[in-house]
Formats: structure tokens, C-alpha cells, sequence
């Protein structure tokens, strides 16, 4: 695990940030939210705030900067082994897939249907293999799975499918607490997973301004448990939120920093993930502009003061697309997130694979995302300066008309340049005699290639029969 950001972005300049924070206290003291959780409403009045008919809740500003001095700068998230797998500080970049797209684009059939159980597992398998992507998601809805149930026996499909840490989704407290101990009986007790977590919950609000009741009592139960959370509003803007940018940013901030408040009465030095999912509304769909420069943009700045104002670890988007199929807008519009999320330094990079808004998960776009991640994670890892790097001596052994293909700097050195997996850079005869093959056919090889030969490390079986007691304790509840 290593810092892996040297060249960056920035959008706001400190006076910026400073005046979207004092109009975020603003409308947190004077607008106030909704609460539908009778604990986070005592948390909050009795720390100072106040209460309007009944759940109307009004934050003073000193609550808000004790919630933020509290929080911890840094968070380490651990793969199923107990090792370091994502350090979350600065501007260490992170990428990983989405979770709960109802329908699948068949990679083989080109059909756009129901996500189903064993398409989570094919899906996982692949997150297991791709060097780039670094956390799992469920990525579907399976509906083969009882509503019931469908988180926790989604996650264990995660948990087994891949050694990879995980952001999960869960229907209320008591399935998150399911997955709990799906997860402690894996890493030996909820003592040891709150020592070495290996999961963020992905928890979100409901824009404008309200907290719902299952939303607050996972916000909580993971505050109690010290593991870590993302409290993410999923604004629209135009729709849910203001139509410009910094009025989007300004809502989304409230919301994320009642989030914090919340959760940091709960248990002081708790970790908590700042960031939101914002994109306007597109007037004449009436959709989401999921991959639009004014979605990214926002991304950037929100994140930017989670990073610098407020010193908190950072969560957004990349990879995804409001295409239908992987095509060239998909292709555009993902890449461009992608390397746009790695000049921001988001330390969570989620959705990677979506389509349609998050209707419609590919793994064709999967796989190439995961490629075009290798391709960000090298731009942004800068260029090292030092004088073993500056080649000096090469090239006075080299001297002028002389080359470098047989002097040992470079043996040395070439294989720092990246190398890709699906870019073709052949030339035209040679790729003609392989085949005269697309990007997008070599992805599909490849996904065959990996779900035929990629074996995911088993769970011992002592441990896969807890897991089984644990769904059938939840089954008979």
C-alpha cells in the first residue's frame, strides 16, 4: 500500500472554500434538516442544537467544528487476509466498482437483462483478477435473491468471491448487522474487524435536507462498531438541490456534515468518508447527467474541501456513464471521470461500470475501465527526478547519434513505462494478422478468459459453514 498522487487539480481557492463553509453553517442553523430518528435528534439537541416541531433540527456552527476536529484525517481499510489494502488520506487515489444496477448488459449475448446471483459471483471473480480496480461493490440487484435477504447473501458472495476489501450497501441496521458478522466471523470477532476493517458502508440521505430512519440507525450502529462509513447524498441538481454548482455543493455539504454530527456524538474519532454523488438533472430527459463536466466538477470541488478544509478522507465517481450500451460515449465519458477523479485525489473512486445512470452495469466497461485506470494511476503518479532518473550517464556513454537500446539504463528502467493489457499498439499488418480485433473484443476475450481460468482464494470451510449458520439465523428471523 502506497501513496500513489503526485500531480493534482484544484478548483476552489481558499476564499472559495471558506465562503461555501460558512453558507453550508448558514442553512444548517437557520434551514436546519429532518430527522426520522428519535436518538439522532437527542444526540444533536443535547450537544446544542434545536428542535422544531419535532424533527426539525438546527446545528450551531461550534457543533459542526467539534464533529469535524473529531473525525480522523486517515482510515485504513484491510483485504480478507488482514492486510493493508487502501490507506485513505491525502490524495491517495482508489478505484472500485458500483453496486445495485438492476439489470446486467450480457457481455456475450448483448441482451440488457435482470442481474441475477451467479452474474454478483462472475462479477466479483472479475474484480478479484483486474490489477486496477481495488475495492469490490455488489455491482446488481440480484433478483433470483429474497428481498429479505438480498444484502446478506450478496455479501457473502463478496466475501468469498475476492480477497479485495468492500463498500457495501445494506436495506436497514439489521442487515448491516448481518453483514457484520459475516464479516467478523471471517476476519476472528468484531473486535478484530473494528481493529482491521474490510468493509465501508455506503450510507446516503435523502435530498433536500432529510434523514430517514434506516439511513440514521446504520449511520449509528456503524459509529458504536468504529467502522468505517460514507454518509453520501445523491443529489440532483436542478431537481433536488440547487440548479448552479456551488448551491449544489453547498446542500450536499449540509447533508453530509449533519451526517458527521450525528455520528461523531455518537462515538468521537469514528471513521467517516466525505464526499456525495451530485449530477444536475438533464431538462430535457428529466435524467441524471451522470458523466457530465458540471457532475465532475462538482466532484472535484466537494472533494477538495473534504481534503483541505476539513481534512477528512474523500469519496466519488469514476468510470461510468449515462450510455446505454459500451460504446464510445461510455468510453468517453469514463475515462474522463477517471482520470478527472485521480487529478482530484478522491480516495474512493466508486461506480466504475456503470451504465444508464446506474440502471445497467457492464462488465465490458469493466474491464476497459480497468485499463484506462492503469493508464490515470501512472499520469498521476508524476516523474521522478533524481540522477540515476536524469540518465546523465547514459547519455554520455550513448554520446551524440549514438541509441539506448542495448545500453544497460535502459534494461534498468523500461519496465517502469506502463504497460497495457487491451491497448493495441501493434502495427497495422500485425493487428490485421491477429485478427484486425476492437478494444471492446478483446474485453470480451478477456472476460472469458478470466471466468474460465481465475480460481479467487477459497474460504476455509469452517469458516464458509459460519457464514451459511449466520444466512440461515437471518432466514428464519
Amino acid at each position: 500500500m502506497k501513496k500513489n498522487q503526485k500531480c493534482f487539480v484544484e478548483y476552489f481557492s481558499d476564499a472559495d472554500m471558506r465562503d461555501i463553509h460558512s453558507a453550508t453553517l448558514e442553512i444548517l442553523k437557520d434551514t436546519g434538516s429532518i430527522l426520522h430518528q428519535r436518538e439522532s435528534i437527542a444526540l444533536l439537541h443535547q450537544a446544542g442544537a434545536s428542535v422544531k416541531n419535532g424533527n426539525r433540527v438546527l446545528i450551531p456552527g461550534d457543533l459542526v467544528a467539534s464533529a469535524i476536529r473529531s473525525a480522523p484525517s486517515a482510515i485504513t481499510v484491510y483485504d480478507r487476509n488482514g492486510k493493508s489494502a487502501m490507506l485513505l488520506e491525502g490524495r491517495n487515489v482508489h478505484f472500485g466498482t458500483g453496486s445495485d444496477c438492476p439489470n446486467l448488459l450480457d457481455s456475450f449475448t448483448g441482451e440488457r437483462r435482470r442481474f441475477l446471483s451467479n452474474d454478483i459471483e462472475d462479477a466479483v471473480k472479475l474484480v478479484d483478477y483486474l490489477p486496477h480496480i481495488d475495492f469490490t461493490m455488489s455491482m446488481g440487484l440480484a433478483h433470483d435473491l429474497a428481498v429479505e435477504l438480498q444484502y446478506q447473501k450478496k455479501y457473502a458472495i463478496m466475501i468469498r468471491n475476492s480477497t479485495k476489501p468492500q463498500v457495501i450497501t445494506a436495506a436497514d441496521r439489521t442487515a448491516l448487522n448481518d453483514i457484520a458478522d459475516i464479516a467478523a466471523a471471517v476476519v476472528g470477532g468484531r473486535e478484530a474487524l473494528s481493529k482491521k476493517p474490510l468493509f465501508v458502508l455506503y450510507d446516503e440521505p435523502t435530498s433536500p435536507l432529510v434523514h430517514t430512519k434506516e439511513t440514521l440507525e446504520k449511520l449509528l450502529f456503524m459509529a458504536e462498531n468504529r467502522l468505517p462509513i460514507n454518509y453520501s447524498p445523491g443529489t440532483m441538481a436542478g431537481a433536488t438541490s440547487p440548479v448552479t454548482m456551488a448551491g449544489s455543493i453547498t446542500q450536499a455539504n449540509a447533508e453530509i456534515l449533519t451526517g458527521l454530527a450525528i455520528h461523531q456524538l455518537k462515538r468521537p474519532g469514528a471513521p467517516f468518508i466525505f464526499g456525495a454523488g451530485m449530477s444536475p438533472m438533464d431538462m430535457q430527459s428529466m435524467q441524471p447527467t451522470y458523466s457530465s463536466p458540471e457532475a465532475m466538477a462538482e466532484q472535484a470541488g466537494l472533494c477538495q474541501i473534504g481534503r483541505c478544509l476539513y481534512n477528512l478522507p474523500t469519496w466519488g465517481f469514476g468510470g461510468c456513464s449515462a450510455a446505454k450500451l459500451a460504446d464510445e460515449q461510455a468510453i468517453n465519458e469514463a475515462a474522463t471521470y477517471i482520470l478527472m477523479s485521480g487529478l482530484m485525489g478522491t480516495n474512493l473512486v466508486h461506480d466504475v461500470g456503470y451504465l444508464e445512470f446506474g440502471m445497467t452495469y457492464s462488465f465490458d466497461l469493466l474491464v476497459m475501465c480497468d485499463e484506462f485506470i492503469g493508464q490515470a494511476k501512472r499520469m498521476i503518479g508524476g516523474i521522478r527526478v533524481d540522477r540515476e532518473h536524469l540518465a546523465i550517464d547514459a547519455i554520455k556513454r550513448v554520446g551524440p547519434g549514438g541509441h539506448f537500446l542495448d545500453d544497460a539504463h535502459t534494461f534498468d528502467h523500461f519496465r517502469e513505462n506502463w504497460q497495457p493489457g487491451l491497448t493495441d499498439r501493434q502495427t497495422y499488418d500485425n493487428w490485421k494478422a491477429d485478427g484486425a480485433t476492437t478494444m471492446g473484443e478483446r474485453a470480451k476475450a478477456k472476460i472469458k478468459y478470466i471466468l474460465k481460468n481465475h480460481q479467487p482464494e477459497p474460504i476455509p470451510p469452517d469458516i464458509n459453514a459460519e457464514i451459511e449458520m449466520i444466512l440461515q439465523r437471518a432466514a428464519l428471523r
